[in-house]
């Protein structure tokens, strides 16, 4: 899968700024005292805290804390405002709420250099509905924000992702120093890549599985998931950890490693015992002789030389999920063996979180690993190749990225049909270097949401209507869309502006309704023939752009995505010329540039649509001014919106 950079708080100028940083302070406490047992995710926080506060930001800090039913003070984080102003080693204000009065007072007072901690954001129900206001009243407190909490990177949350749907985002350290090591090792490892793969189900790790086989040389299979392995096999694994279901799963997964020249090894012998107890009588045994009523706790000295081997041979190592049951000391040589090797070699050696993470720990070999994940599902669903919705969100690194975004008009309504399109393009475009996008009808929108989450796919809704509610019969307000958490809508195509009276005035109050609700506008604008044959085309598109941005602050320019689409061209088969397409979306990005600084002016991303296929696609988008297109009739054929999207 193709991952997009990201900016980062380095990226930005801070000074004076008013920063919202969402991390991670979930820290444990203890049971009686309610004091903070381990402060590693606090220090994990420190480097882009002090860099921030160091460049004059006025910083607010947002975290979770456990999983409270409301207000509960036993999980306040007052004890970590404590704890972090001693680092710091200056006052770290304490919220008595999260957008309450308190917070908004306080947030107004901070002077630059100054750090204010909200209270427990999950005291909040909203948070992690991701309800869109919420999100608008938590980004109301801020001008920018930074998320650096990997470990809740994976949630689509009010404080992870819907914030940035007001404000401009990017990465802290930890997520930068995430997505680089992980991604990384993914994407671009040194081979031999070799990936271990512990823990109790397969069912767990399923995702992970299928999407490594495309990826890395050698898989090695561990802990409890192994045994189903092994019955796939047709070997007897006595009372051992067995998903019966999943054994033909194992089956085909062996059959595709196999397929794929992925060499996938198995143990050779296991530490068995009968019963799941830490002193336990044990036997190492032939990993296809577990006798009846025995159950396997730990791979075997044989599979422990074998696995070592290979990770020694290896450029990359990737480990996720203890291979026996490493909490009970006599179980735990096989994991302690995994955690020495991966410590001796030279390889690139990275800890996917979780219990992996907690056993190299334990073992003392943290400081020898290349990297260790701070976050255990983040983690794990990165290597599964999946979106996260906390860094997807953030702006790019690169300004001008191309976007490949597809209007499929009154095409594929029915929720089946949209969905059955929608799998086939997850797989087609899985590595595309375009921001994906797909306006579907109304009636598709919920389950193109649901077939799209945590891939590259973002849909669209094809209008929105700017009054949030009332007698406007076939229409569907802005507001319902954000609160269905669509992420896009197109507004002021021609053929609405035509059929359904979408005056300038008009538009400018959707556009206007869109981004107070958190979406993501693709404004469209263009002219018709008779204006084009007049040489009006400069003055339609003066008019259509300075109505519209009229009310539209500087920082709100990254939301939105203007779309140049000649009416003349929509639909009849003629292409605006490379020379003219370039022309008006030039023109465009001139006319934002007198009313808006040029640094903001350029992470506008203007498109071209207007019969745009898989046959001119690559020559219009390679045009200085064109950041890619929006797609008619192109976009409901995979093959060819692969092609475009790929441009």
């Amino acid at each position: 899968m193709f991952r997009a950079k990201k900016m980062t708080h380095e990226d930005i100028e801070v000074e004076g700024k008013c920063v919202l940083m969402r991390v991670d302070f979930n820290v444990p406490l203890d049971k009686k005292t309610g004091a903070i047992t381990d402060d590693q995710r606090i220090v994990a926080a420190l480097p882009t805290i002090k860099n921030l506060l160091s460049r004059g930001a006025r910083l607010i800090l947002v975290s979770h804390l456990g999983r409270p039913q409301g207000f509960d003070t036993s999980l306040s984080l007052k004890g970590c405002a404590e704890r972090l102003s001693g680092y710091l080693e200056q006052e770290v204000i304490q919220a008595e709420d999260v957008i309450g009065s308190d917070a908004k007072e306080k947030a107004a007072a901070l002077e630059d250099g100054q750090v204010m901690l909200l209270e427990n954001v999950r005291f909040h129900k909203e948070e992690t509905k991701n309800d869109p206001e919420f999100a608008r009243a938590l980004a109301g407190l801020a001008d920018l924000y930074v998320n650096d909490a990997f470990g809740t990177a994976h949630r689509a949350h009010a404080s992870t992702a819907g914030v940035a749907s007001f404000l401009p985002g990017v990465s802290g350290y930890l997520i930068q120093r995430e997505l680089e090591m992980i991604g990384g090792a993914i994407d671009e490892p040194v081979r031999p890549f070799t990936a271990v793969m512990g823990g109790a189900k397969v069912s767990d790790k399923i995702g992970v599985i299928r999407h490594l086989l495309s990826k890395v040389d050698h898989l090695i299979l561990g802990g409890g998931m192994a045994y189903t392995f092994l019955a796939a096999k047709g070997w007897e694994v006595g009372t051992s950890l067995l998903e019966a279901d999943k054994i033909d799963l194992a089956r085909e997964l062996m059959a595709e490693a196999e397929e794929k020249g992925v060499t996938l090894s198995l143990p050779l012998d296991i530490v068995a015992t009968t019963e799941y107890a830490p002193d336990a009588e044990s036997r190492t045994v032939d990993s296809n002789d577990i006798p009846a009523g025995w159950m396997g706790m730990d791979i075997g000295p044989k599979t422990r030389e074998k696995f070592a081997d290979i990770i020694r041979a290896a450029g990359t190592v990737v480990w996720n999920g203890p291979v026996g049951v490493f909490e009970f000391p006599a179980f735990a040589h096989g994991t302690r063996a995994i955690a020495a090797v991966m410590a001796e070699t030279d390889a690139v050696t990275i800890i996917g979180g979780g219990d992996s993470a907690a056993a190299v720990k334990q073992f003392g070999y943290e400081n020898d690993m290349t990297h260790i994940s701070t976050g255990g599902g983040a983690s794990l669903e990165l290597l599964e190749g999946r979106v996260l919705p906390g860094v997807d969100c953030l702006l790019d690194l690169d300004p001008r990225r191309k976007v490949a975004a597809g209007n499929w008009k009154m095409n594929l309504g029915a929720p089946a049909d949209a969905v059955s399109f929608l799998e086939e393009l997850k797989c087609e475009l899985a590595d595309a270097p375009s921001r994906i996008i797909v306006a579907t009808p109304s009636t598709a929108l919920d389950a193109a949401l649901s077939a799209t989450a945590y891939s590259n796919i973002h849909v669209a809704a094809q209008t929105g209507h700017e009054i949030d509610s009332g007698a406007y019969t076939g229409n569907v307000s802005m507001a319902t869309l954000a609160k269905m958490h669509v992420p896009y809508v197109l507004i002021g195509h021609s053929e609405r502006r035509a059929m359904d009276n979408e005056t300038d005035e008009r538009v400018q109050a959707m556009l206007k309704s869109a981004l107070s609700w958190g979406l993501r506008p693709i404004l469209c604008c263009g002219e018709s023939l008779k204006e084009r044959e007049a040489g009006e085309t400069e003055d339609v598109l003066t008019r259509q752009i300075g109505s519209a941005f009229e009310f539209v602050t500087a920082d709100k320019l990254v939301q939105i995505i203007v779309a140049y689409e000649p009416i003349w061209a929509i639909g009849t088969g003629r292409t605006a010329t490379v020379e003219q397409a370039e022309e008006a979306c030039a023109f465009i990005r001139s006319f934002l540039k007198k009313k808006y600084p040029a640094n903001w002016v350029e992470r506008v991303k203007v498109l071209y649509g207007g019969s745009v296929n898989d046959e001119n696609a690559g020559e219009l988008f390679a045009a200085e001014s064109i950041d890619g297109g929006l797609v008619g009739g192109a976009s409901l054929k995979a093959d060819a919106f692969k092609v475009i999207a790929n441009a």
